[in-house]
């Protein structure tokens, strides 16, 4: 059994052909058939039934197509982490961010995070926070950027900050005039909201109850974008909620909510063991550093914060 070969099968689970999972592995279509089937017999399991189109993997297969993103995983971090030992951050790293995070966090760290450490190949994957877990147990993900806690034993938690959740007011909205809303108050106002799977969605409704989709009965709308909501609410007569990375502190347009203001907090996270603790604490610095001027900026003298829980 060799690494290629696991790399062979995990690249046919993937495709489900036999030429297209060799174009991945760049090799020709008779060599990766030869090495399947080689440790297939090694093994004595088949691991592929091809008498389906696409081919798919047995129930034996799955399982060890499984373990072998495993062991793929462990073995390129290991080849990182002595590249780090040598030279500092190598290698490559994917990371898998929440859309309703990555249009605001990036663009603060990552154009100085990728100059600083230039042997770093850097790959960004926008994703539901349930694909990023999913990513990183199954080895397409090195780290993720996500809101928790998940819950999830095998995922390390490595806290970055505390957003805040603000309302954004049409211009004239019945709560304009007011410098900060309460909660109790969001139960009889109609709100844009992200669409299903989005976790601020759900902590929106756990803040909100459950509220109509704008003003208008016969209208649902389910954007996977905040600055959609935003260029509704600026258009319309009703409101939506947003975090705080993703408006200015300036915006006419938004308020603060009274003590205890809701908020999320936004973690690295890592399936355990993560043996790469450089890559951690200097992306968890760079990412630190970079927020703090503009989350000062738009709280003030941040006050007493409730975290509202994701449900």
């Amino acid at each position: 059994m060799t690494l290629q070969q696991l790399h062979y099968i995990v690249a046919l689970a993937e495709h489900r052909q036999f030429v297209r999972a060799a174009e991945a592995c760049h090799v020709t279509q008779p060599t990766l058939t030869m090495q399947v089937r080689k440790l297939e017999e090694d093994l004595d399991v088949e691991l592929f039934d091809r008498r389906t189109l696409p081919v798919r993997p047995t129930e034996a297969g799955e399982r060890v197509v499984a373990q072998a993103r495993a062991v793929l995983r462990e073995a390129e971090q290991l080849r990182a982490l002595v590249a780090e030992m040598h030279t500092g951050l190598a290698g490559t790293c994917r990371i898998g961010v929440i859309h309703t995070l990555a249009p605001y966090l990036m663009p603060l760290f990552l154009p100085r995070f990728a100059e600083e450490h230039p042997d770093l190949r850097l790959i960004i994957d926008e994703r539901k926070t349930s694909r990023i877990l999913k990513g990183l147990r199954r080895g397409e993900l090195d780290l993720g950027i996500v809101v928790t806690p998940v819950d999830a034993p095998d995922i390390e938690e490595v806290p970055l900050f505390v957003e805040r959740f603000l309302a954004y007011l049409p211009a004239g909205h019945r709560l304009w005039r007011q410098r900060e809303v309460r909660r109790e108050q969001l139960k009889r106002e109609s709100l844009w909201v992200l669409g299903e799977g989005h976790c601020f969605r759900e902590q929106t409704l756990s803040l909100c109850g459950s509220p109509s989709s704008g003003t208008h009965a016969n209208l649902l709308y389910e954007s996977g974008s905040i600055e959609t909501l935003k260029q509704l609410v600026r258009n319309g007569e009703a409101m939506t909620l947003v975090p705080e990375l993703s408006v200015s502190p300036d915006d006419p347009h938004v308020r603060c909510f009274a003590d205890p203001e809701p908020v999320r907090q936004v973690s690295l996270v890592a399936r355990r063991p993560f043996v790469r603790r450089r890559l951690i604490e200097a992306l968890a610095g760079a990412i630190k550093r970079s927020t703090a001027p503009a989350l000062a900026a738009s709280s003030g003298d941040r006050r007493r914060v409730a975290v509202v829980p994701i449900h």
